[in-house]
């Protein structure tokens, strides 16, 4: 079984919520003719962020910037007890696209546009599964125990390469690009045990991944040797016809026998089942398909001990955003901050700042919304904005350090008279984009959001100015804007724990993250990415700068 992104058990629900809810549908699994456990999956890709109250971790894209295998790792293990508390085992998580092009919605869902990032953070795997032992087979599913959850590698493959960054796209390439490009961090999973893979929406040179054969089944399966269960994506197998959802029997027949093992059917499961037992009947679908999709699904069952423990554990609730798991996505936040300016002159850096001025301005449309700090997949599919959950915003984290006598003065947009009338230290400006998921995400067009270029544009003009950028990936930076700037902080989509960028612009922490995007100039050039002849951008792939004045990309 699955959670989507509709809606929860209750409204604010909390884990015990879940595992309640969740027990009720494994007690009948158990109680049924076979006596089968469920395993019941939720998309929990930057920590258990359908619940209320549960540690928000930087989305990939903010991990990929810290380039910290063991952080992701220990991320992966913190995740996976929340999940777990909940009685859920399955993840459908990480997702190890390589993102080539920053047009795409899921873009803040990849570690990086470099595949070798990418192969470096399947570390969290290893957290949320458990480290297999020496001698592991390579292929072979593995889950540890009890505080472990079931992984999921996807979108096989190609996802982050679709054509001008459209979503469940085109990837047009050889298959030699795509097995280096986006095949090899999958390499990399098998090896560290992954029990699933899910299928992609998108397509390789014009043929589904879900109706693709000789890619699902030849390769993933035959020659790298996979013996978890592959997934189909939410209503995947509707996208095989045009218009969607039409000649579902045929839908049915080609995803099985391309390959998909477990099929994600949320509303024409009654059709599923008809059209699947008429398939077999007829010949079309081999009883050996059925035979082999069945064996997958039980062993990674089997391999993840929910036959001898299949009801949720209620100890482990206290570990839902407790202050460990916190402090850990706070350690995130502070390794994955990219500065990309500090100052106007050379000489004369503009951080860290003072935490004993005067009287300072915090403004702007992500200074203090909590729901754009964490983004899509957060509480909803699309994420929502202000207090969806528990945690610290920009102002809060800056309210909580600055010195007693210094004047905190928060306005969203600040009128003139408060631009004019005060002597102001120095501003922090927090603008970036609104929470999307998937398609919803597309933009070809990639510039600050709410009229963010505007913003920071007249508060700049007057008061010197740090920018905290939120986004997804990297945006339109016009060169007269960030003439403007004393300071530029890509931030990602932090998530809940606000403290970890003030940590680092005080100057408590060095900054250690690095671009895993290579930033553009201008959407023109898109796409555009390291090696490429013609590769101009504002600021490389790798680019950082520390208060040592040294560009981490050499290092």
């Amino acid at each position: 079984m699955v959670s989507g992104g509709g809606k929860e058990p209750l409204e604010k629900a909390m884990a015990s919520d879940w595992a309640e809810t969740i027990d009720r549908f494994q007690q009948a699994a158990v109680d049924s003719r076979l006596g089968i456990p469920l395993a019941y999956g939720i998309d929990a890709v930057h920590g258990n962020n359908r619940f209320y109250g549960a540690t928000i971790f930087p989305h990939n894209i903010g991990l990929g910037a810290t380039g910290d295998a063991d952080l992701a790792q220990r991320i992966g293990a913190a995740v996976a007890l929340e999940v777990r508390a909940s009685g859920i085992h399955f993840n459908f998580a990480p997702c190890v696209a390589v993102c080539r092009d920053p047009r795409w919605g899921r873009c803040y869902e990849s570690f990086s546009e470099d595949t070798n990032i990418v192969r470096k953070m399947t570390s969290i795997i290893t957290g949320l599964q458990g480290q297999p032992p020496v001698g592991h087979s390579k292929g072979y599913p593995f889950v540890a125990g009890r505080y472990n959850v079931i992984a999921c590698a996807k979108h096989f493959v190609g996802d982050g390469g679709t054509e001008k960054g459209i979503n469940e796209g085109n990837t047009i390439s050889s298959y030699d690009e795509l097995e280096s490009i986006h095949m090899a961090p999958y390499l990399d999973c098998l090896y560290k045990g992954v029990s699933t893979v899910m299928a992609s929406y998108s397509s390789w040179n014009g043929c589904k991944l879900h109706a693709h054969h000789f890619l699902l089944t030849e390769i993933l399966k035959g020659k790298l040797g996979f013996k978890g269960f592959l997934i189909s994506d939410w209503k995947a197998l509707d996208r095989l016809s045009e218009p969607r959802g039409s000649n579902y029997r045929r839908c049915v027949y080609t995803a099985i026998n391309a390959g998909i093992d477990m099929v994600m059917v949320p509303y024409r499961y009654k059709q599923f089942i008809e059209d699947l037992i008429s398939l077999v009947e007829s010949g079309e679908i081999q009883m050996t398909r059925i035979d082999d999709a069945v064996e997958r699904i039980l062993r990674v069952k089997f391999v993840a001990g929910l036959f001898e423990y299949p009801f949720s554990d209620r100890s482990l609730l206290d570990t839902i955003g407790c202050k460990l798991h916190r402090e850990l996505a706070r350690e995130a936040v502070r390794k994955s901050l990219v500065l990309l300016k500090n100052g106007k002159n050379p000489g004369k850096p503009f951080l860290p700042l003072e935490k004993n001025a005067e009287r300072v301005l915090i403004a702007g449309t992500h200074a203090n919304n909590l729901g754009y700090q964490c983004g899509g997949w957060t509480r909803y599919w699309q994420g929502s904005s202000g207090r969806i959950t528990t945690g610290t915003t920009i102002l809060d984290a800056f309210r909580e350090v600055m010195g007693e006598k210094t004047e905190v003065i928060y306005e969203k947009y600040p009128s003139p008279n408060t631009l004019s009338g005060q002597n102001f230290s120095f501003a922090i400006v927090g603008v970036g984009e609104e929470p999307y998921a998937e398609s919803a995400g597309d933009n070809s067009e990639l510039v600050i959001p709410l009229n963010g270029s505007e913003l920071i544009s007249t508060i700049a003009d007057r008061i010197p100015t740090l920018v905290i950028l939120i986004s997804g990936r990297p945006l339109v930076i016009e060169p007269w804007l960030l003439e403007k700037m004393d300071a530029l902080v890509a931030a990602w989509l932090p998530g809940t724990e606000g403290r970890g960028i003030t940590d680092v612009v005080f100057g408590d922490y060095e900054f250690e993250g690095r671009l895993p995007m290579t930033w553009f100039r201008t959407t023109e050039e898109l796409p555009i990415n390291k090696g490429d002849n013609s590769c101009d951008p504002l600021f490389p792939l790798g680019f950082g700068l520390t208060y040592k004045k040294e560009n981490l990309q050499s290092k």
